[in-house]
């Protein structure tokens, strides 16, 4: 996809990886519009010549605001990168209000946006959705059972609408990081790709036309998965 001239609207996009992907977007000629909560990261985004809509896609109005902040553009481009984690406890049922705001964000705002702005991606002459899910959608680890059931939910869907739109002008494409160095992922050990680097993987397959981007170490997860599930599933169950 040429991305030169379109517009691009990247959720979640004043921090973290969306922030690259909205920077790489914009340096390789697109107008980029992002959403965001923080009303500062926001401002600090239009400084550099973004559009920018605030949003909390966990509620209905963050949606709604979403919808409304592109009535009347040409949008091309549909990133949805926007997530959270979830704090959820198998034995605590203070936490499900935790599980549920990850889900409305991460599954359900997704979906929301994908059915409520298809009409305007099908009136460009070329149109793409990227929907970022994770590593953790092909295989879970026990400490993020809500955050990956989301992001293996986002996977599926985002599989299905690629065949649903197969002879359509809308290329489906899904993203999938690695551990990223982000404010989500901050306090955890282990090694962590750039936010830089898999926006640059993620912006390089937008441009390529590629259906899935796998990330860093995302490629080798893929890899071990494709010889054997199981082997896939014991190695990241305990990540």
């Amino acid at each position: 996809m040429d991305v030169r001239g379109k517009l691009a609207l990247v959720t979640g996009g004043s921090d973290g990886i969306g922030r690259e992907i909205a920077l790489q977007l914009q340096a390789a000629g697109a107008d980029v519009i992002v959403t965001g909560r923080s009303v500062e990261k926001l401002r600090a985004m239009a400084a550099l010549g973004f559009g920018t809509i605030a949003g909390d896609l966990s509620t209905a109005a963050g949606v709604d605001a979403v919808v409304g902040g592109v009535a009347g553009k040409p949008l091309a481009l549909l990133v949805n990168n926007a997530g959270v984690g979830s704090e959820y406890e198998l034995d605590d049922v203070a936490t499900l209000d935790s599980a549920a705001l990850c889900i409305r964000t991460n599954l359900d705002a997704p979906i929301a946006l994908c059915t409520r702005l298809l009409p305007k991606l099908r009136a460009q002459p070329e149109a793409a959705i990227v929907n970022v899910t994770s590593g953790l959608a092909i295989a879970p680890r026990a400490g993020g059972s809500i955050y990956c059931a989301t992001k293996a939910g986002l996977r599926s869907y985002t599989q299905a609408i690629r065949h649903l739109l197969k002879d359509s002008n809308v290329r489906v494409i899904e993203a999938l990081p690695p551990v990223v160095e982000t404010n989500m992922t901050a306090g955890r050990g282990g090694k962590k790709m750039s936010a830089h680097d898999c926006a640059a993987e993620i912006v390089h397959g937008i441009r390529t036309g590629k259906s899935e981007v796998n990330a860093g170490m995302v490629k080798m997860l893929q890899l071990v998965h494709s010889i054997s599930p199981a082997l896939a599933r014991r190695i990241m169950i305990k990540f």
